[in-house]
């Protein structure tokens, strides 16, 4: 539910905060007082279009904010599919910003977001009513999953739902496999001959790195035994110079002065530590001396032209050894994949004719439940209707079964039917869109029948009327107020109202007024309590002056509100 609004330099706003509680609210207030602006601040915050001219004169920018508590299960999964999630206390706080040079920000719990999740959001969260809004339950697209909510049709759409995907799956397997005899010829062509220049080579992993460590090693065998021969003779070949004999001298030398020195035995101990380590350093240099047998040079050849092999197929199928074999992996599996096509691609059909009949059978079971729910809908909407005060109007769900062009059921992700849902205003008249059919006032009180009986199925938490009562009067007007309160009990309510009994309904009574301060024209939001009701209602009775009369016609219409609408049927 929308908790609370916040409005900063917005025409005739200067300032406001606007708390809503749940069930029915009505805004009412003299023309001009500011009630469209507040609408127009809803209107900003589910990212539509509004005039920048709103923001007040000499200011920079208008700022709306509005908060959103108590989501329901239908609207916390619509957000995730969005990747919305609320903030630790389950709440949203959308704020919006407009900046005179067109410029705006918007934010969501701080963080700033897209003009197309906003309203991705606001569709979730709030929908707004008028006498020319279009929304929800005028576009042909949701009527389906209107009328599929209104049914209860869950487990049918799941069960549909895992049957259609197994049918595009196969489909989308036989599609993938079915190309025509020549293509077929060549792509197999071209798999085979690069599983066979993969296969010439025969590349192993790790291969290539060791090979240019050998060729390294080939290239320089020269250098590597001139160094290896000195550095053998320094450490132990000499025959007076040598590392490990001189150490040994040492060592000894230390050992004749141990018995005057006690510190010098350590010494000789770690001097002939040194010339076992100098000793093992020498024959391990050694170990390094060429002694490749054969011919050096040609070793290097073999060695160069396989890495000329493996490099040519890095240029072709992988950075690596590595990537060559999965590459090779893939063709062959592709190839098997063509040369067994035909075969898979006759079981597929056989699949996919099995696919079609339980996916037909899911879909007519959806039509079945749809046809049924659709009779009740038009049954509760006319009814509705009828309470009204427009008995000539006709309304259904028209259910068309999709078709293929050879008559086969067209399939989609929910089910084989098309769902519109048509409109007669007057006796005599076809059925239509209803786009088409309704206008002005009597759309707002068609829109009101289908929000009553659909009212906790679409799954929005705060509906919005914008003067639903233009153009009606009296006991009319009264019944709206009845079905405003109605539709409350299940989702949150707004109305702005310029009518005494719908007024006179509401559970909270918002009053919008306008007043000067500092030469300025502003407006400001009061909450009414009982007393102050009695003389707003009297107030929109009419007449120059409030009196003893309306006020008691005011207060009898706030005694009178919680009459049940049977009670009202037999008043008639």
């Amino acid at each position: 539910m929308l908790a609370s609004l916040h409005i900063e330099n917005m025409a005739v706003i200067r300032q406001m905060d606007v708390e809503f509680a749940p069930g029915f609210t009505v805004l009412t207030g003299e023309t001009g007082a500011g009630k469209s602006v507040i609408l127009d601040s809803i209107n900003l915050l589910l990212g539509n279009r509004i005039n920048r001219d709103l923001i007040r004169s000499g200011e920079s920018c208008a700022v709306v904010e509005a908060v959103f508590c108590s989501l329901d299960d239908a609207a916390l999964a619509a957000l995730a599919k969005i990747g919305v999630t609320p903030d630790e206390e389950g709440g949203l706080l959308l704020r919006k910003t407009i900046n005179a040079d067109g410029r705006t920000q918007i934010r969501l719990n701080g963080r700033t977001i897209t003009l197309a999740l906003q309203r991705e959001i606001g569709r979730v969260l709030l929908c707004i009513n008028g006498q020319h809004d279009g929304q929800a339950l005028l576009q042909k697209a949701s009527h389906l999953s209107l009328l599929d909510a209104f049914a209860g049709n869950d487990a049918l759409r799941a069960v549909y739902g895992e049957r259609y995907a197994a049918l595009q799956a196969a489909r989308h397997a036989l599609d993938a496999i079915t190309i025509d005899s020549a293509e077929k010829a060549r792509r197999a062509e071209m798999l085979a001959y690069q599983i066979a220049d993969i296969d010439a080579v025969k590349p192993v992993v790790g291969e290539e790195e060791k090979l240019s460590a050998e060729s390294l090693r080939l290239q320089n065998l020269e250098k590597i035994s001139r160094h290896v021969s000195l550095t053998a003779r320094i450490l132990s070949q000499a025959e007076k110079g040598a590392a490990v004999a001189l150490l040994d001298r040492a060592s000894a030398a230390m050992r004749q002065i141990a018995d005057v020195i006690p510190a010098a035995d350590e010494l000789a101990q770690r001097l002939e530590n040194c010339r076992y380590e100098v000793a093992d350093i020498a024959e391990s240099v050694m170990d390094l001396s060429p002694d490749d047998d054969g011919d050096p040079t040609a070793r290097l050849n073999r060695i160069e032209s396989r890495l000329d092999a493996i490099s040519k197929l890095k240029r072709k199928y992988g950075a690596d050894e590595r990537e060559i074999l999965a590459f090779r992996a893939r063709a062959a599996a592709e190839l098997d994949a063509l040369n067994t096509a035909d075969e898979r691609a006759d079981l597929l059909r056989d699949e996919i004719k099995g696919l079609e009949a339980a996916a037909e059978e899911a879909a007519g079971n959806l039509r079945q439940s749809r046809v049924e729910a659709a009779e009740r809908l038009r049954d509760q909407v006319l009814e509705t209707l009828t309470f009204l005060d427009m008995p000539k109007v006709d309304f259904a769900a028209a259910i068309t079964p999709l078709r293929e062009k050879n008559n086969a059921p067209h399939f989609t992700a929910d089910g084989a039917d098309d769902v519109e849902f048509l409109l007669s205003a007057n006796a005599g008249e076809p059925l239509l869109p209803m786009a088409k059919i309704a206008s002005g006032g009597e759309l707002s009180r068609i829109l009101l029948a289908l929000k009553r009986v659909l009212a906790d199925r679409d799954g929005v938490g705060t509906i919005v009327f914008d003067e639903i009562d233009t153009g009606i009067s009296g006991k009319t007007a009264r019944k709206i107020g009845l079905l405003l309160a109605d539709v409350a009990a299940k989702t949150q309510v707004i109305c702005v109202t310029h009518s005494a009994q719908v007024a006179s309904m509401a559970d909270t009574h918002l009053l919008i007024a306008k007043h000067e301060q500092a030469g300025r024209v502003e407006s400001n939001v009061a909450l009414l309590d009982d007393e102050a009701r009695i003389g707003e209602i009297a107030r929109i009775l009419g007449g120059l002056t409030v009196t003893d009369r309306q006020r008691d016609a005011a207060a009898e219409l706030l005694r009178d509100r919680h009459i049940p609408r049977e009670e009202v049927n037999r008043n008639e």
